[in-house]
């Protein structure tokens, strides 16, 4: 599928597309539930890649902007990537992923993944881009329990957006992937417990005991 002649989804070279689920998940590997947040289901091949590594009893929600595509996953687009949207452990919501992470509840998730058009672009998005601006990447910091991981793909790297997330308390990975044409890049973005903006845990005080 191209818009304006540049390609939005293939069904030929998707491997960076795999390897974003890849990263993602096996940063998850302690998660007893995994709680994962996909941003744009495209043609479900992040989405499948993520699901043959998830643990039975994860739960997958799903959000794009675009009710089409949902339709498309559900009939034409379906056979592709094994249905994945008809995977027991995914909801899919149609909404602007932004909306979705600005309404959640602190700590809802334990991975954030955006599979989206371009990815961070420091040419056209820049301090406050509603998905990798300064404020974005605070919100998405919010929605993410202890030791989240954002998770990114991006037709390029943006040294900028990796400036903004180790502001906002992140340690980044960048792994460069992809086969059969351009060389994408996929970020990895993990949270301390202890970054900014997230709060403290209280000292355990045990009975019979004073705090010092």
């Amino acid at each position: 599928m191209t818009i304006a002649g540049r390609v939005l989804m293939t069904s030929v070279h998707h491997k960076s597309e795999d390897d974003l689920a890849t990263v993602a998940c096996a940063a998850l590997e302690r998660k007893r539930r995994p709680r994962v947040l996909l941003g744009g289901l495209g043609m479900g091949y992040t989405l499948r890649a993520a699901l043959d590594l998830l643990p039975a009893n994860a739960v997958v929600t799903v959000v794009d902007i675009h009710p089409k595509v949902v339709d498309w996953n559900h009939g034409v687009l379906g056979p592709l990537a094994r249905a994945p949207i008809k995977d027991p452990r995914v909801r899919v919501v149609v909404d602007n992923v932004t909306r979705v992470i600005a309404n959640c509840q602190p700590g809802g998730y334990d991975a954030i993944v955006f599979d989206l058009y371009e990815g961070p672009h420091d040419a056209i998005n820049r301090e406050r881009h509603p998905l990798y601006g300064n404020d974005a990447i605070k919100r998405t910091s919010s929605a993410l329990g202890p030791d989240g991981v954002f998770a990114v793909w991006s037709e390029e790297s943006d040294p900028p957006f990796e400036a903004r997330l180790k502001t906002n308390g992140f340690t980044v990975e960048k792994h460069r992937s992809g086969t059969g044409g351009r060389i994408h890049v996929v970020y990895l973005a993990r949270l301390s417990p202890s970054g900014p903006g997230r709060r403290e845990r209280a000292p355990i005080v045990r009975a019979g005991t004073r705090r010092p």
